[in-house]
């Protein structure tokens, strides 16, 4: 799978997903670690990757422009903000997720619960 880290989580995550075999890149990689949300939203729909991020602006994007591109995996709350824990948590449930972010998804780990919206989003829930 294609990976795009931003810059709101660390390089370490990008590192973990290509040491375990993806591609993955992080903003810092690419000199964008300053690059607005719509730059880098853009940038991951172009090179079809999935973008991987602790910024809920992305979901408010998706909302918006009413894509199914790029899939966007937020981490939200507390125990999340190690990117250790990021990158294993992520790891361990791409097996499970893997279909929906290739489909157009958005993922959001959460402290006890991993929730899975298909794209594109509406104002329903």
């Amino acid at each position: 799978m294609r990976f795009l880290v931003d810059n709101a989580l660390s390089p370490l995550i990008a590192r973990q997903l290509r040491d375990n075999g993806h591609d993955a890149t992080h903003l810092r990689d690419l000199g964008l670690q300053a690059a607005p949300d719509e730059v880098v939203f853009d940038l991951a729909a172009a090179e079809d990757r999935i973008l991987i991020s602790a910024d809920t602006d992305f979901g408010a994007l998706l909302a918006r422009r009413s894509l199914t591109k790029p899939s966007v995996i937020l981490f939200r709350g507390e125990i999340t903000r190690n990117p250790k824990i990021q990158a294993a948590t992520l790891l361990a449930n791409l097996p499970a997720i893997e279909d929906a972010v290739l489909a157009g998804s958005i993922v959001v780990f959460e402290e006890a619960r991993v929730r899975i919206r298909n794209l594109p989003l509406t104002g329903s829930s």
